[in-house]
């Protein structure tokens, strides 16, 4: 591998996808996750990419691996959401979303505390 890191390989990736270079933007997250298997950015990357293509059980693996790194990610929250409800289990699609939605609040919150005193 060249002197490319994670974060660059993923922002990489993450051009070829938008592009639908989906085969080449998971040869780069795989380049990436073999420079730093605990990239949280590479994990939802690959999780988003499967999701596109319809590669369900992909998506999903790669979802939890972000989501065991980063659990208090609203965004991760967000695509396990989505691809439970492709799946067709609500019961988890709501369980990711309400994560998500609750997660979000307390962003909200730390941005804009509100009136003192509260």
């Amino acid at each position: 591998m060249d002197s490319r890191n994670a974060e660059t390989l993923v922002e990489e990736a993450i051009f070829e996808f938008t592009m639908g270079g989906h085969d080449k933007a998971l040869a780069l997250i795989a380049e990436a996750l073999a420079a730093d298997p605990d990239s949280f950015p590479a994990w939802h990357a690959k999780a988003e990419i499967h999701f596109d293509r319809r590669e369900l059980d992909a998506a999903l693996e790669a979802g939890d691996r972000a989501a065991a790194i980063s659990p208090d990610d609203v965004h991760i929250h967000t695509t396990l959401s989505r691809v439970w409800m492709e799946r067709g289990d609500k019961t988890k699609a709501e369980h990711h979303g309400t994560r998500a939605r609750v997660l979000g609040w307390k962003d909200q919150l730390k941005e804009n505390p509100g009136p003192s005193g509260f």
